[in-house]
Parts: structure tokens; C-alpha cells; sequence
């Protein structure tokens, strides 16, 4: 196996597999901090330039730089290898899932659930939602494509191409949603937003890969990601317990928003996964393929999504919580996606196209 595809073949670990555990007590903490020390999260919220937070910017990047880290772009060229398969999961991430999900979110949030929602948070949690769906995963799809034993090649492959159209697309097609939302596009922080946390950096882990592969080979860019990993889980719960600081006086006003908000998003992540799953069948792609196609299909790039939504509408919004609902359920729901493709593998060659 190549370096590359060796590289899209992590094991999860017990932090990983309980991350939805370590969110759950974020909460309360965050809860509890915000309520004990409200003077420090009020001086967090104001360390701001041209609307984005310093402090969660330097969180984030402490959790998206080491993911990118492990994506080669120079897989890119073997995405005509499996084009039915990538074709597939283009089709799912930028032509139905984020609007799938502006479409749930406003039937479910602006229609049905209505009553027991804050009315004036209603609108910024479908944005939130739009800003979930918007971003395909980067990261854990490694995870997800390896319990599945999906093809490594594709899995890196797949996402580089994400990667790339991400940079170019997201902005795009957010403020499109927002607007059919009818969310006022804050365009100048949507156009930072995509720069600060998606386009600055790509570019610099690109370079840092590029120059650890020339100097010290796979075993330099490893030794790295060893030393970065716990310290991208630690900023990312750090950041939710920031936003649960925030969003706690919410929280215990309406102890079913979060319930509520997990509704459309976990319709929308086995719609997706489904109909990936599906449409690869019918077009003959293998299992292999298939599989981790609609995984990267249905996760989505929350660490993303919450550095977009705090940047577009505050640490405090609905947006924010909205995205950090999505961080609650992702590890639970794509294992259980993950068993649900491996439990239907008999099924799926059997009816495999001659």
C-alpha cells in the first residue's frame, strides 16, 4: 500500500469513539462556567476584529490545520479511477445535501417545531443547519472509510477533490441557502470566513506537508500529526465549552432545542447515506467504493461549520448551538451508519448490475 493510501487508514480511538460523551460534558461545563464566571466569556466575546472572535479563531485553527495535514492533493489524480463512486458523492454533497438540509431544517425548525422553539432564534438556527450541510467532512471520513474497509485510494482522493471545490463553492452556495432562508448574507465576514478558515488553511498544511514529506518523509509528517492530534481534540472542546458558556442561559430555558435541532439532522445524514448507497448500486460501483461513498456523503465538516456560523452570527447565536448540535451527534450516527453498510454488503453485491 502507498504512503498515501496508508494515510487514509487510521484506526478511531477512545477519545474519538466517545466524543459525543466529552461533548455531552462540555455542556456542562460550559453551562456551569457561564453561569460562574461570566465577566471572562464576556471579555472572550469581545476580542473581535472585523467580526471574528481571536480567541475561537485560534481554536479552530488548532482543530482544522492538523486534519488538512493529512490530505495529499496530489491524490487528485486518481479520481478517474473511481469516477462513478466520486461522481456520486459530488452529486450528494453539492447538489442535494445542503439544500435537503435548508429544505428539512425549515419544514422541521421554521414549521412543525415551531411552537417550542425561541422565535426570535428560529432563522439562525437554519442557518446553522445550511452552514452544517454545506461543508463536507475532511477528517473523520478517514476514520469512517477504515471501519468500513472501504478503498483507501478513493476515500483520499474524495476528499482532496472536496477540498478543493470547498474553496470555490461553500461561500457560494451558503449564501444562496441563507438567502432562500431568508437570513441576511453578511458577505464581507462570509468572504473572511471562507478565506481565514478554509482557504489560508489549505494552502499553509499543504505547505507544511510538502516540506516535512521533503525533509523527513512519512515518518516526519506522522511524528506531527502524533503531536497535534490530542491538541486538535483539546481546542475543539475547548470551543464548545466557549459556546455552551454562551448559549447556556438558552440551554436551560429551552431544554428541548437541542433535542429538536438533532431532528432534521439526523433525517438528512441517513437520506444522504441512503441514497449515496443507492445510486452507487445502480451504477455499478464496487462495495469498497461504495461504502465509504456514503459516508463522506452524509458527515459533514462541523469544525467548519461552527467557526462560519460564530463568525457570520456571534459565539451566542442559534447558528453556533445549531452547528455544535451537529458535533453531538455526528459520532454515534456514522457508527451506526458504518454498521448499517457492512450489515447490507451481502445485499448490496448480490444486487450488483451484471
Amino acid at each position: 500500500m502507498s504512503d498515501a493510501a496508508a494515510a487514509a487508514k487510521p484506526a478511531i480511538g477512545t477519545f474519538e469513539r466517545y466524543l459525543s460523551l466529552w461533548v455531552a460534558a462540555c455542556i456542562v461545563v460550559g453551562i456551569a462556567l457561564g453561569y460562574a464566571l461570566p465577566g471572562l466569556f464576556a471579555r472572550v466575546a469581545a476580542a473581535e476584529i472585523a467580526n471574528v472572535n481571536i480567541v475561537v479563531a485560534v481554536l479552530i485553527w488548532l482543530m482544522i490545520v492538523p486534519m488538512l495535514l493529512k490530505i495529499d492533493l496530489g491524490a487528485l489524480g486518481s479520481v478517474r479511477r473511481h469516477w462513478k463512486g466520486v461522481g456520486v458523492t459530488l452529486f450528494i454533497n453539492w447538489a442535494v445535501k445542503p439544500f435537503s438540509m435548508a429544505l428539512l431544517g425549515t419544514f422541521f425548525l421554521g414549521y412543525l417545531f415551531r411552537p417550542w422553539l425561541p422565535e426570535a432564534e428560529i432563522g439562525s438556527y437554519i442557518a446553522g443547519l445550511i452552514l452544517l450541510a454545506a461543508a463536507p467532512c475532511t477528517a473523520m471520513v478517514f476514520v469512517w472509510s477504515n471501519l468500513c474497509e472501504g478503498e483507501p485510494n478513493y476515500t483520499l482522493s474524495q476528499v482532496a477533490l472536496n477540498d478543493v471545490i470547498m474553496v470555490f463553492a461553500f461561500a457560494p452556495i451558503v449564501a444562496l441557502l441563507l438567502g432562500v432562508a431568508s437570513i441576511t448574507v453578511p458577505w464581507d465576514t462570509l468572504l473572511i470566513s471562507v478565506l481565514l478558515y478554509i482557504v489560508v488553511p489549505v494552502i499553509a498544511a499543504q505547505l507544511v506537508r510538502r516540506a516535512l514529506l521533503a525533509s523527513g518523509g512519512q515518518p516526519a509528517l506522522d511524528r506531527l500529526l502524533a503531536a497535534l492530534g490530542p491538541v486538535s481534540l483539546i481546542a475543539l472542546l475547548t470551543t464548545l465549552v466557549l459556546l455552551f458558556g454562551f448559549q447556556g442561559e438558552a440551554i436551560i430555558a429551552h431544554p428541548l432545542v437541542i433535542a429538536l435541532i438533532a431532528v432534521p439532522i439526523l433525517i438528512q445524514v441517513y437520506f444522504n447515506a441512503g441514497l449515496a448507497y443507492w445510486l452507487s448500486r445502480r451504477f455499478g460501483v464496487a462495495w469498497c467504493v461504495a461504502a465509504p461513498a456514503a459516508l463522506i456523503g452524509a458527515s459533514n465538516f462541523f469544525e467548519l461549520a461552527v467557526a462560519a456560523a460564530i463568525s457570520l452570527f456571534g459565539i451566542g447565536s442559534g447558528a453556533a448551538l445549531a452547528t455544535v448540535v451537529g458535533v453531538l451527534v455526528e459520532v454515534p450516527v456514522m457508527l451506526s451508519v458504518v454498521a448499517l453498510v457492512k450489515k447490507t454488503r451481502p445485499w448490496y453485491e448480490r444486487s450488483l448490475p451484471a
